[in-house]
């Protein structure tokens, strides 16, 4: 099994320690102060009343999720002994890369290094490492502990042994990954969100519809689908012939903006960032902000039980 550090506690850092030790792996969490530290246990220990009020897991199982958490603040201490670490400070591509290339000339050869990044270039971040061939890009998708899906991309220097040792441990930890064959900016999952999102700032701007609606056309419809069966079995489902005559009548009158449209932009330029500010498309208060996230968080529980149940999260898709 492999001996396991996350550096960051904050929001990835911790759901992503939380399912390390749920899966009965042993894991450092490096935070940067003892505070950092403090405050993301606390965030692990709130999530782990969570899964029990739920009953996902028992009371009684609690502490030992806890037992397979250390936690520290120095990097030398976190990184001593680690087989695998997974970088998850904020999306700076130089602070990522200054952390690589550190953590690159204190471990051996055979320790893997993998970050989180949704965004950023692997090439970037692991520039000037001396061991390139040990590196890769897993993005968890928040909240962690709840969300399946890992995006796995390699580069061309990364080696069989370390695919094949980072397909394991995350299958281990209960985890769905996905091989990312090309380096693209998003990666998969972020490049099919924002493509959604796009036509959605379209539908707004153009008052075609409102903003309730437009999430709506997606909660109760399309959204229901697509977590069964994906884009692309459900244009097979729904017969290819009238998937290819729909797209090319429609792909021409689809969003093809290369930025933000208007309603976006003047809500970021009054700082109204949604819920992290109280005002975004929707107005946030505290007990607003309380029911969305519970009722998100509860839904996301409800398939993880339900994935559970077959012992296998893709057991539709197996033929």
């Amino acid at each position: 099994m492999e001996k396991l550090t996350i550096i960051g506690s904050g929001t990835m850092g911790h759901s992503i320690t939380l399912s390390a030790a749920w899966a009965g792996i042993n894991v450092n969490m490096y935070g940067l102060t003892e505070t950092d530290s403090a405050a993301g246990i606390n965030a692990i220990r709130k999530k782990l009343e969570g899964l029990v009020a739920h009953d996902l897991i028992h009371l009684n199982e609690v502490k030992g999720i806890l037992k397979n958490i250390r936690l520290t603040n120095s990097i030398d201490d976190a990184i001593k002994e680690a087989s695998y670490i997974i970088e998850c400070v904020p999306e700076d591509v130089v602070l990522k890369n200054n952390l690589f290339n550190q953590i690159d000339l204190k471990c051996g050869p055979d320790v893997i290094l993998a970050s989180n990044t949704s965004g950023l270039r692997l090439s970037a971040i692991v520039s000037g490492t001396r061991h390139p061939e040990r590196t890769l890009i897993t993005h968890f998708w928040n909240p962690a502990h709840l969300v399946p899906l890992v995006e796995v991309l390699r580069s061309p220097a990364t080696t069989e042994e370390v695919f094949v040792r980072t397909m394991a441990l995350l299958k281990l930890m209960g985890k769905k990954p996905i091989e990312v064959k090309k380096e693209v900016p998003g990666l998969v999952g972020n490049r099919l969100q924002f493509a959604l999102f796009r036509e959605a700032q379209y539908l707004l701007d153009q008052g075609i519809a409102s903003v309730e609606d437009i999430d709506a056309a997606v909660t109760f419809g399309i959204g229901r689908r697509l977590a069964v069966t994906g884009p692309l079995m459900s244009a097979d489902m729904g017969g290819l012939d009238i998937f290819y005559t729909v797209s090319n009548n429609l792909f021409k009158n689809i969003s093809n903006a290369s930025e933000s449209y208007p309603a976006l932009q003047g809500l970021v330029s009054k700082e109204k960032y949604g819920d992290k500010s109280g005002e975004g498309y929707y107005q946030w208060d505290e007990r607003f902000s309380a029911k969305m996230n519970m009722l998100r968080e509860d839904y996301l529980i409800h398939l993880v039980k339900d994935d559970k149940s077959t012992d296998n999260c893709t057991a539709g898709l197996e033929k």
